[in-house]
């Protein structure tokens, strides 16, 4: 499903010179699978999702989506991916059917499947209290069920969350993850990004440890946590990251 080969990205600043967003960061994502991107903020991992969702070009290396070229097919690869962020905004004066029927029509979906599409959306996601609400009236809870629906309007295989969760109360995360599980399910990838261990464990089925730019461990959990020494998801993490840190400040 998703492909990622030797993939960089470089900055340009004027005060510190070139900015190594992405050092060369490798893995792969199966059908079926939530593979979870996990590091500090700051790590890449953004960058990473950006340039997935063909939002930004790489600098070099390579990566597909369902096959296609995020470089060179990047109208293929949008069709092949829903993209859901903490930041995903919500417009006021819309409501929420009009909002995810506003997408589906972007996607270009004719009129019958889509209103066929957004029935079954509505019903699973248990939005059909809230289709004719305005998004100046959602609560946070409401809001990230519309964010959902419009990511993913036009079924796409590949579904990403970069930090869905950030900034949510408990209720509204637990049922977040609970729908993510649920694509899973339904044979979607998923790419979970999060700085939350606990998120990690209870979801993702591989997953890779990134830290400025870099990919430091990537595999299955088990498989990390017995290559590594270490039972503790978060005592690895930090153990990872400690000695990649004092590496960097031994080399000459």
């Amino acid at each position: 499903m998703i492909v990622v080969d030797q993939l960089t990205k470089h900055y340009a600043d004027l005060r510190r010179g070139r900015l190594v967003a992405l050092d060369g960061i490798s893995f792969r994502a199966r059908q079926g699978e939530i593979y979870g991107l996990l590091g500090p903020n700051g790590a890449g991992k953004t960058t990473a999702l950006r340039v997935l969702s063909t939002v930004l070009k790489p600098t070099s290396g390579r990566a597909t989506v369902n096959g296609y070229d995020v470089l060179t097919q990047s109208s293929q690869v949008r069709h092949q991916i829903g993209f859901m962020s903490a930041n995903t905004a919500v417009y006021d004066r819309m409501t929420a059917w009009e909002m995810v029927e506003y997408f589906g029509r972007l996607h270009g979906i004719q009129d019958e499947r889509l209103r066929e599409r957004m029935e079954t959306l509505f019903a699973r996601l248990q939005m059909n209290d809230i289709r004719d609400l305005l998004g100046a009236k959602m609560s946070t809870g409401m809001k990230q069920k519309v964010s959902i629906a419009r990511s993913i309007i036009h079924d796409p295989p590949v579904v990403i969350f970069d930090e869905a969760t950030a900034g949510l109360d408990v209720l509204v995360a637990r049922a977040l993850l609970n729908t993510v599980a649920e694509l899973r399910d339904q044979g979607k990838c998923i790419i979970f990004s999060t700085h939350i261990m606990r998120e990690v464990e209870k979801l993702c089925d591989r997953a890779a440890i990134i830290h400025r730019g870099k990919v430091l461990a990537e595999g299955p959990l088990d498989a990390l946590r017995e290559a590594h020494g270490e039972q503790d998801l978060e005592e690895l993490f930090f153990q990872l990251i400690l000695d990649h840190d004092r590496a960097d400040e031994v080399a000459p």
